[in-house]
């Protein structure tokens, strides 16, 4: 029968307890070493994640302030100062156009470079001087596709709205720079396939959008592509311009004191003034037919700078039947309708026409709203909308295409992104 060497031998069992304590001794240097590094490691580790996410802020600011014209470097220390949670060793490094990197050299980019030295609990016994540590990250002004249609109120509203029925095949994006919940609204039965969706507010999601829309919540506002239009000036105008059904009438350029069109209007090319002091308006009917190429209609009034609640509206019925393109030369060309800029926002405008209408030109209403309701189905070509803020409902259906010839474009839109 086998026995243990302890059993009888007390002396074996101190002996063998003795041995478990200087092993254990010998380890506990390696123990606490390892535990200490494990702590660093965490440490390092956190910190370098804080400090990135400072430089990723800053780049970002600093990208926003070259989109919008700001100075780049006050920009990205602003946002350094208001988000330093780690102390940074020495100033930071901002370059707009960065010197290395994939986008060396390119002036919509901003890199920023941020170090911070970090003494730490364990390895600082070790070190003479506390290790540094570096971070970069680098934003870019991107691209976010082209735009035809911009709506420029930046309050707290739905800057566009598609519902109802309408319908919508555009080719192009639109772009709202409301900043509400719903700055973008694509609701009822409605359709609207446009290539992206983008707005400074929020853009929800919608099924009247294709799966092929790109949407840009949050995105950079939208530039006035026609801020630089001058502001029109005119006398009193007394020609009023009144054309009923089944009427036809030859009509030149010059200043009117409003429309009233029933019958068939043939416009020559040139510009037409609408002044509405007398309280005139662009009123077209459901029977009317309007013709005219090479043509710019200007909404305004003699009395726009004392009394713009009197700059003239527009009011085109869904059953009219519109052919008109916009002027090819001078101040307003590739314009078809321009309101005065300084127009009240208290009402809004009516641009419409059935399913054998077509224009071509620039619709610009940027002081107030403009609508396409009812039964409108015209067809666009190289359409361009540009208002305070737009309405697609009822039935109303828009196509649009562009002939690459034609020299018209639509408006290029920008994002902000991390790239590095």
């Amino acid at each position: 029968m086998r026995t243990s060497p302890i059993r009888g031998n007390p002396s074996a069992l101190i002996d063998a307890k003795g041995n478990v304590l200087v092993l254990a001794a010998l380890a506990m240097p390696v123990l606490v070493g390892a535990a200490g590094l494990a702590t660093d490691t965490v440490q390092w580790a956190l910190t370098k994640r804080v400090l990135q996410q400072q430089a990723d802020a800053g780049a970002m600011s600093g990208a926003y302030a070259r989109a919008q014209g700001a100075d780049v470097p006050s920009a990205v220390k602003g946002d350094l100062n208001a988000t330093a949670k780690v102390r940074l060793f020495g100033p930071p490094i901002i370059e707009n156009g960065p010197t290395v990197g994939a986008y060396a050299g390119q002036s919509q980019a901003v890199r920023v470079v941020l170090s911070s030295r970090q003494a730490l609990p364990f390895s600082g016994l070790f070190l003479s001087t506390a290790p540094i540590l570096t971070v970069e990250a680098t934003s870019l002004v991107a691209s976010s596709g082209q735009y035809c249609v911009i709506a420029l109120d930046p309050d707290n509203v739905t800057g566009i709205r598609i519902s109802g029925n309408a319908t919508l095949d555009l080719g192009c994006g639109i772009n709202a720079n409301a900043k509400g919940s719903s700055a973008i609204s694509a609701a009822g039965s409605s359709y609207a396939n446009v290539t992206a969706a983008a707005a400074v507010g929020l853009v929800p999601a919608s099924g009247a959008f294709p799966d092929s829309t790109k949407i840009f919540s949050h995105a950079l506002p939208q530039s006035d592509p026609f801020a630089k239009l001058p502001d029109p000036y005119i006398a009193h105008c007394n020609n009023y311009l009144r054309v009923n059904p089944n009427l036809e009438r030859d009509v030149t350029p010059g200043c009117y004191s409003g429309f009233d069109i029933k019958g068939t209007v043939n416009f020559a090319p040139g510009i037409y003034y609408i002044d509405g002091s007398s309280g005139g308006t662009f009123n077209i009917g459901s029977q009317a037919t309007l013709t005219g190429s090479d043509v710019t209609f200007i909404l305004t009034s003699s009395s726009a700078i004392t009394n713009p609640a009197t700059i003239a509206t527009a009011d085109v019925d869904g059953g009219a039947t519109i052919n008109l393109s916009a002027s090819t030369s001078g101040a307003y060309a590739g314009v078809l309708f321009y309101q005065d800029r300084r127009a009240l926002d208290n009402t809004t405008n009516l641009i419409n026409g059935n399913a054998d209408s077509s224009i071509q030109g620039a619709v610009y209403f940027p002081g107030q709203a403009i609508s396409y309701t009812g039964n409108a189905g015209m067809k666009t070509d190289c359409f361009q909308l540009v208002a305070r803020r737009a309405t697609f409902s009822g039935n109303s259906s828009i196509s649009n295409t562009c002939d690459q010839a034609s020299g018209a474009h639509a408006f290029l839109g920008t994002i902000v992104r991390l790239v590095g």
